[in-house]
Formats: C-alpha cells, structure tokens, sequence
C-alpha cells in the first residue's frame, strides 16, 4: 500500500505524538511507500509563522526528520492542480484540498483524522 499523510499524521509521526491513532501506526509501518508532501511543508510553515500551529520541533528541521523517516517526498505537479477542478465542494481548506488532488492522481491512500476529507473518495483512510 502507498500512502500519502495529512498534515496533522505527518506532525504527529514527526513529534512521536501520543495523538498519532494506534491504527494509523500500523498502516504507516505496514506500508509499501509512504509520502510527505510540499504541501504538508507550506501548511506547516505557514500556519506556525502565523500562530495557528504549536510544533514540539523547529520547521526548519523538517525536511531532515522527513528523510530520517524514511518518507518520500511528494512534489506538488501541474497535474495534481488541474485535478482541484474536479473535487467536490466538501471542503474548503487549500491545502487539504491539494493533498486530497495529489492522492487521486498518484494514486496514493491519503491517511488523514478529518472526517470531510474522507468524503472525496474511497481511497482516503480516516484513522
């Protein structure tokens, strides 16, 4: 299985959160592939630069503890921003809506806690 993580896991996994779900655990330590994306860094580094985001660690070093991690990283593509034309109204935060675009693109399972999120598609996993 190809996973690709929601902000909120990604933080989660990164900190070594007791908040990280037991079942999203075992999908991400069972996982074939499991990705990182651009769009999880500009979340991140936005919401802390404006004081809506508490991070036991510094942004700045993200991309080293996503690569200690052993996740990939997900570049956002053209494609991925086409594919926003075709997502429903559910859900109208940006960068939910990109990560949501690239995992039907890839396709890669989008694992996220946001219940709206999972209303996209069959392939986004809510733990």
């Amino acid at each position: 299985m190809r996973l690709l993580l929601d902000t909120h896991i990604l933080i989660w996994c990164l900190g070594e959160s007791k908040e990280l779900p037991a079942s999203a655990r075992t999908l991400i330590s069972s996982a074939d592939e499991v990705f990182a994306s651009t769009a999880n860094i500009w979340e991140i580094v936005i919401k802390k630069s404006i004081g809506k985001l508490d991070l036991q660690f510094n942004p700045q070093d993200l991309l080293p503890a996503i690569e200690e991690s052993g996740f990939e990283m997900l570049s956002i593509k053209p494609e991925h921003t086409i594919k926003l034309m075709d997502l429903e109204d559910h859900h109208r935060d940006p960068f939910d809506r990109i990560l949501i675009a690239q995992s039907l693109v890839e396709p890669l399972h989008l694992v996220t806690c946001d219940s709206m999120v999972r209303r996209y598609s069959a392939n986004i996993i809510e733990v």
